[in-house]
């Protein structure tokens, strides 16, 4: 099993940055890729952005790639999103999630088995 713990989630203003951080411990996944979801009232649940643990290869929702940030600490077992120029429609519960690489469409969330309880984004004007 692994368990992810994420955090870092807040009330943020308008313009402003955010880093959110998921913790990962358990058994250790081989070729392990890693992804941010979130879920928004009006769009439901989407892809934002995916890493593989080894390599540090990334990948972007199209709409989002420039202001969003995926990265990873092999060390602390800790995957980041850094979130900038923050807008009202960032609002969301982002939500970390874990799997390998080859089980899937890696902007599916199908694809992934271990899920974290996420962490909620409010930006205010």
């Amino acid at each position: 099993q692994v368990q992810l713990v994420e955090s870092g989630g807040g009330l943020v203003q308008a313009g402003g940055s955010l880093r959110l951080s998921c913790a990962a411990s358990g058994r250790t996944l081989s070729n392990l890729v890693m992804v941010w979801f979130r879920t928004r009232p009006r769009t439901g649940r989407e892809f934002v952005a995916a890493i593989t643990w080894s390599g540090g290869l990334t990948y972007y929702a199209d709409s989002e790639k420039g202001r969003f940030t995926i990265s990873r600490d092999n060390a602390k077992n800790t995957l980041y999103l850094q979130i900038d120029s923050l807008k009202l429609e960032d609002t969301a519960l982002y939500t970390c999630a874990a799997g390998v690489v080859g089980g899937g469409y890696f902007n599916v969330d199908s694809t992934y088995p271990y899920w974290g309880q996420g962490t909620q984004v409010t930006v205010s004007s």
